[in-house]
């Protein structure tokens, strides 16, 4: 499956260059080994996509609802999901 995300403009920078290889995102939707991320730059502070983007296949994904990075309503709602990308 093909899953198309967000990603804001410092994080592209290190997963095009290698130095990330996880992404953390909110568990709203499904993810599986095997699925294929494709990571559109987006600038938050023009609120527009930059027309750059990346695909990385999914290796291993881990979901967990312990970590408190967004509002409670969605953590309970969703956990979060951790991402890493194959080579």
């Amino acid at each position: 499956m093909e899953i198309r995300k967000k990603v804001w403009p410092e994080y592209y920078a290190k997963i095009v260059n290698g130095t990330k290889k996880w992404d953390l995102r909110l568990a709203d939707f499904n993810c599986r080994p095997g699925d294929t991320l494709i990571l559109e730059e987006w600038d938050p502070k023009t609120r527009k996509y930059t027309g750059r983007t990346t695909n990385r296949k999914v290796a291993y994904v881990v979901k967990t609802r312990d970590l408190k990075f967004w509002p409670e309503e969605e953590m309970a709602r969703y956990g979060l999901q951790v991402i890493q990308f194959a080579d």
